[in-house]
C-alpha cells in the first residue's frame, strides 16, 4: 500500500489503522451512517430506519453496524411535544431517538410522492412500475399456492404456554370470534386452521395503475388533515396509502396516518390528540393496533420479516403503551399480526422416541420461541419456501443433453463442477467472489449450446453488461421489459434461469422471482455471501445457504491483484498489508472531515486521473451514510463543484450531472442528466432514457459522483476512492468494508480517518442478524420430503 498516487508525499507503508491517530469524531448521537441505502436524501428523513419517501427502500444500514438516525435533517412533527421516538433495533433490541414534533412542516412534502394537488391522467407505466405490478400479480399467485396446502407448515409440535395462546388467538380470530382468556395467560394449546382457500383466479399480465386521486378526494383528505394540524401535503400520500375511503377513515382512526411512510408515531399521536381530544390515550385500541403494525414495518426496513414475541412487547412499551403483552394479544386477536413458533432445539425424548419407555417421556414438548409478523411478509416467505421444493420436486433429470461433454468444456475446474450440479438439481446454489461470476456465465453458455432457454438475470444494469449478450437485470426480467417472455401460463419461457447477485433479493422479490419459474426448470441462486444483504426483508441466500436443502458449489477462482487479495483477507476477518507495486491500494491519511472532503476531490479530479488514466467520471466515491460533514451530500456538493459546476437550474441538477435514481423500492440506477423541460429531468441510465416527472425529482433522484456502498452493492469502477471520515466509525462493519472495497477494478484508495476502528470493524463487527423464517421453513419441508 501506498500515499496518494501521483502526490509527492514520503509513501505510507502500513496497513489501514496504522496511519496515527486522527482527530476523534464527536458522537453526536443519531447520525446519517445509517441512512436507507437506496433512498434519495429528501431533507425531511423520517427518522431512524424508516423510508424517506413513498418508494425508497429503507433499512439497509441496520447492516453496517448502526441503527443511527435515517441521513435526513430531523423532521418536525405534526403533533406537539417532543415524544420518544423508539425503533425497532436489528439486532431484536429497540433503539431511541428524540422525535421532535412541534412543527407544521412534518417532513411531508418529501413523501408526497405527487403533487399536492394531485389529479391528471394516469401516466403509462413506467418499468419501476410495472415491476411493482408483475410482484403484485406474482402474490396473488403466491396466495394460492399457499391456499392449496392441506395445513400450514408447522415447525414444532407439542406446545404450551405462550405459543399455544398465541395459535389459540389466531383460531379464535380465524373462526370470527375473539380470544376467551388473555393470550399471556395458561391455556391449552390449540392449533391454529387452514386458511380457506380464495376463489381460484389465472395468471395476469401487470393491471394497470389506480386512477388518480379525485380534486374532490384530496379536498376531503386535506380538511381533516387541517383539522388536526397536519401538512396538507399529506394528502395525496395519505390517498395513496389508505385509498379513496382515506378521509373517513382518518376521521374514525386518526393513527391511520402512520401508514404515509414518513410519519412518525409523536406525530401521528400529535394528530389523534387534535381531532379527538382528551379522550384518546397511549392504550388506545386504534393506537395499540396502528403502532404494532408501524413497528413491523420498521422491523422489516431493517431485514426483519418477524419479530420475536418480547421484542415486539418492549419495543411497544418503547412507545408508551400501558400494557405491552395484553396489547400484543390485542394485534392477534384483531389479526394485525400472524402468530409463528419455531422449535429451539430437539429434545433428547423427541430423538428417541421408538426407545422411550413410557410415553411421558415420548411427549416431552419441543422449546419454540414465539415470532409475529405481517402477513405480507410472512406470506412471502412461506411461499418462496414451497416455490423452492416445488422446483426440487418438479425437476426431472430425463433428456438426452450432453452435460457431461459441456462440463468436460467448461473454462475452469468450479465452472465444470458447477455445470454438473446444474445438470443434475433443480436448485442450485453457487457461492463466489468476483472473480467467479464467469461461472454461471459459463454455465449459460453451456445450457445454450445443450439446446437449453437459458437466461442469467443480475441486481443492476452495470452488472448485466459486464456479464455479456443475453443477460438481464432482476427488475426488467419481473417487469417483462428484458428476458425472454412468458408462457401461456404466466412462466417465464426457459429451462434455466441463474440469478447473480443473489445476497441482494429480499423475500418479496425472490418469491415473485421463484413463482416465475415454471415446473421442471432449473434454478441457480449466485453471489458472494459476504457483501451487505438486501435492501428489503429478508435474508433469502443466507437462509438457503443454511438451510442446506440444496447442492452448494463454492468457487475456487479467487479474485485477482491486490485488491482481491485485500478483499478476500477482510472476508475471512483480516485486514492485511498487500503488496502493490502498481499503487493498486493507496492509505491517505486525513485528521478530520473537512480535510478528507478535500482530499477526496483531489483524488478524483487529478491524482487518479493523472496516475491511472481513468477519467473522472469513471472513479467512484463511497462513505458510509448521506449526512454529517463527509457523507455523501457533502462530498457531491464538493465533486459537482469541481468536475461540473452549474446553478442547478434543473431542480439542483445540470447536464453532465452524474447521479442516483430510485425508481422503486431496494434499486439504485446510476446515471447521468442529459437534460430537462416540462415533462421532466432527462436521464441516461445504461443506455436508457429515463424521464423523472417534476415532482418526482427531489424524491428520486440524488447527485452520483459520491454514493453509499448499498447503493454501490452490483456495480464496479476502474478506480474507487472509499471515504472513512471519524464520525463514520460506529458505522463500519465487516461487510460494509468489504462491499466498499470490492468495487474497485484496478485500483483503490481509503482515505482513513478512523483510526483503529477499521480494522477493529473487519476483526469483530459482523452483519447484524436478521429475525427471519425461511431457515427453518425450508429444513421442516425438507423434513417433511424425507418422511
Amino acid at each position: 500500500m501506498s500515499t496518494e498516487p501521483g502526490a509527492p508525499e514520503a509513501p505510507h507503508t502500513g496497513e489501514p489503522g496504522d496511519t496515527g491517530a486522527p482527530t476523534a469524531a464527536e458522537a453526536a448521537g443519531p447520525s446519517d451512517a445509517a441512512h436507507p441505502e437506496d433512498t434519495p436524501d429528501t431533507g425531511h428523513g423520517p427518522g431512524p430506519g424508516s423510508a424517506a419517501d413513498d418508494g425508497a427502500e429503507a433499512g439497509t444500514d441496520a447492516e453496517a453496524g448502526t441503527d443511527a438516525e435515517a441521513g435526513t435533517e430531523a423532521q418536525e412533527g405534526v403533533g406537539s411535544g417532543a415524544d420518544g421516538d423508539a425503533g425497532v433495533d436489528a439486532d431484536g433490541g429497540t433503539d431511541a431517538d428524540a422525535d421532535g414534533g412541534t412543527g407544521a412542516q412534518g417532513g411531508t412534502d418529501a413523501a408526497a410522492g405527487a403533487d399536492a394537488e394531485g389529479g391528471g391522467a394516469a401516466p403509462q407505466l413506467s418499468e419501476a412500475e410495472a415491476e411493482l405490478a408483475a410482484q403484485k400479480v406474482e402474490r396473488e399467485r403466491i396466495a394460492r399456492r399457499k391456499a392449496e396446502r392441506t395445513a400450514p407448515i408447522e415447525a414444532g409440535a407439542g406446545l404450551s404456554g405462550t405459543a399455544a395462546d398465541l395459535l389459540a388467538a389466531v383460531r379464535a380470530v380465524e373462526g370470527g370470534g375473539k380470544p376467551a382468556r388473555p393470550v399471556f395467560d395458561e391455556a391449552a394449546p390449540a392449533p391454529r386452521r387452514a386458511a380457506p382457500a380464495p376463489p381460484p383466479a389465472p395468471r395476469a399480465p401487470a393491471p394497470a395503475p389506480a386512477p388518480a386521486a379525485t380534486p374532490e378526494l384530496l379536498a376531503a383528505v386535506r380538511e381533516v388533515l387541517a383539522r388536526g394540524g397536519a401538512p396538507e401535503a399529506l394528502a395525496a400520500p395519505a390517498v395513496e396509502a389508505l385509498g379513496t375511503g382515506a378521509a373517513e377513515l382518518l376521521r374514525e382512526d386518526p393513527w391511520q396516518l402512520l401508514a404515509v411512510a414518513s410519519v412518525r408515531p409523536a406525530q401521528a399521536d400529535g394528530f389523534a390528540r387534535a381531532l379527538l381530544g382528551p379522550d384518546c390515550g397511549p392504550g388506545d385500541e386504534r393506537r395499540v393496533l396502528a403502532l404494532t403494525g408501524w413497528l413491523l414495518e420498521q422491523a422489516a426496513v431493517k431485514g426483519h420479516t418477524a419479530l420475536e414475541q418480547p421484542v415486539l412487547a418492549s419495543a411497544l412499551g418503547q412507545y408508551g403503551v400501558p400494557d405491552p403483552e395484553r396489547a400484543v394479544e390485542l394485534a392477534v386477536s384483531e389479526g394485525t399480526v400472524i402468530v409463528f413458533q419455531e422449535p429451539l432445539g430437539e429434545p433428547q425424548a423427541s430423538r428417541d422416541t421408538e426407545h422411550a419407555e413410557d410415553a411421558e417421556d415420548a411427549d416431552e414438548e419441543v422449546p419454540v420461541r414465539v415470532l409475529l409478523g405481517l402477513e405480507s411478509h410472512t406470506l412471502a416467505e412461506e411461499s418462496l419456501a414451497d416455490g423452492l421444493f416445488r422446483l426440487i420436486g418438479t425437476f426431472g433429470k430425463g433428456g438426452d443433453a450432453d452435460w457431461e461433454g459441456a462440463a468436460a468444456q467448461a473454462p475452469s475446474p468450479s465452472a465444470a463442477e458447477l455445470v454438473r450440479a446444474a445438470a443434475g438439481h433443480g436448485l442450485v446454489v453457487h457461492t463466489g467472489g468476483e472473480a467467479a461470476r464467469a461461472e454461471p456465465a459459463a454455465l449459460v453458455a453451456a445450457a445454450r449450446s445443450l439446446g437449453l432457454r437459458a437466461c442469467a438475470a443480475t441486481h443492476t444494469a452495470d452488472a448485466r453488461d459486464r456479464l455479456g449478450a443475453g443477460a438481464v437485470t432482476v427488475a426488467g426480467l419481473l417487469s417483462g421489459a428484458e428476458g425472454p417472455g412468458r408462457d401461456a401460463e404466466g412462466a417465464l419461457a426457459l429451462d434455466l434461469l441463474v440469478v447473480l447477485d443473489a445476497p441482494q433479493l429480499d423475500v418479496d422479490r425472490a418469491a415473485a422471482l421463484v413463482e416465475s419459474v415454471p415446473d421442471g426448470a432449473r434454478l441457480v441462486l449466485s453471489g458472494d455471501p459476504a457483501v451487505l444483504g438486501p435492501a428489503g426483508a429478508g435474508r433469502v441466500f443466507g437462509d438457503l445457504i443454511a438451510a442446506r436443502v440444496c447442492p452448494q458449489v463454492a468457487s475456487r477462482t479467487p479474485d485477482p491483484g491486490p485488491v482481491g487479495e485485500l478483499v478476500s483477507g477482510i472476508g475471512v476477518g483480516e485486514l492485511n498489508q498487500v503488496e502493490a507495486p502498481g499503487k493498486e491500494v493507496v492509505i491517505v491519511p486525513v485528521r478530520d472531515a473537512g480535510e478528507a472532503v478535500h482530499r477526496t476531490v483531489q483524488l478524483v479530479a487529478d491524482s487518479v486521473p493523472r496516475a491511472f488514466g481513468v477519467a473522472a467520471d469513471q472513479v467512484r466515491v463511497i462513505t458510509p451514510g448521506h449526512g454529517g460533514t463527509a457523507g455523501t451530500r457533502a462530498l457531491n456538493a464538493a465533486l459537482k463543484e469541481r468536475l461540473n459546476p452549474g446553478p442547478g437550474r434543473f431542480g439542483g441538477f445540470d447536464p453532465g450531472d452524474l447521479v442516483v435514481h430510485v425508481p422503486a423500492p431496494g434499486r439504485a440506477v446510476p446515471g447521468r442528466v442529459v437534460s430537462a423541460d416540462a415533462a421532466g429531468l432527462h436521464l441516461d441510465c445504461a443506455g436508457e432514457r429515463v424521464v423523472v416527472p417534476k415532482d418526482r425529482v427531489e424524491q428520486a433522484v440524488r447527485h452520483g459522483w459520491a454514493v453509499t456502498a448499498h447503493q454501490a452493492v452490483g456495480g464496479r469502477w476502474p478506480a474507487v476512492v472509499v471515504v472513512l471520515p471519524g464520525d463514520a466509525a460506529e458505522a463500519l462493519s465487516r461487510d460494509w468494508v468489504y462491499t466498499a472495497f470490492g468495487r474497485a477494478e484496478r485500483h483503490l484508495s481509503v482515505v482513513h480517518g478512523v483510526d483503529q476502528a477499521l480494522p477493529r470493524a473487519v476483526a469483530e463487527v459482523l452483519p447484524k442478524p436478521r429475525t427471519t423464517r425461511l431457515t427453518a421453513l425450508l429444513r421442516t419441508l425438507a423434513a417433511q420430503t424425507a418422511e
